[in-house]
């Protein structure tokens, strides 16, 4: 396909309200899509390897990524909600055939150990800051951690 031709062909997608134009000639085929919202210059796209011959005409055709899905806000859980003070790894317990430091319905008070976040080869306690029961473990055993995110709800 001649050059000029595709020239013609990306200025009608451009300038009409098409948004998608394919063109067969022999064993050339041209598919020229607009899409706006990322990117308001016409995209060429060559499947065919004769066409491929001509690099001139060829536009990159830039990465689409898809749509992001829309996110859930979580509504904040009641209580007090203990947050990781550091980037970690979070263990319930000392040891992994040990008992978990704290389970769901145990009361606590400020001081006792809630569990363990290793970073960098140490093993850091985090304590409860306030006295009550423990109402929901909202990290799984050997999860990594980030900092301030949140780990115990207490009530």
């Amino acid at each position: 396909m001649d050059l000029r031709k595709l020239k013609t062909l990306i200025d009608l997608v451009a300038e009409s309200g098409i948004a998608e134009i394919e063109v067969t000639e022999g064993e050339d085929k041209v598919r020229i899509v607009k899409n706006i919202p990322i990117a308001p210059a016409p995209i060429v796209a060559v499947p065919n390897a004769a066409a491929a011959a001509v690099p001139a005409a060829v536009l990159p055709v830039p990465a689409v990524s898809p749509a992001p899905a829309p996110t859930v806000i979580p509504e904040p859980p009641k209580g007090s909600v203990v947050k990781s003070p550091m980037v970690g790894t979070f263990y319930r317990s000392s040891s992994p055939g040990a008992s978990p430091f704290v389970e769901i319905g145990q009361t606590v008070k400020p001081g006792d150990t809630l569990c363990i976040i290793e970073a960098m080869k140490l093993l850091n306690e985090i304590e409860a800051e306030v006295a009550g029961s423990i109402k929901e473990c909202l990290v799984e055993n050997g999860q990594p951690v980030e900092y301030g995110q949140p780990l115990f709800v207490i009530e």
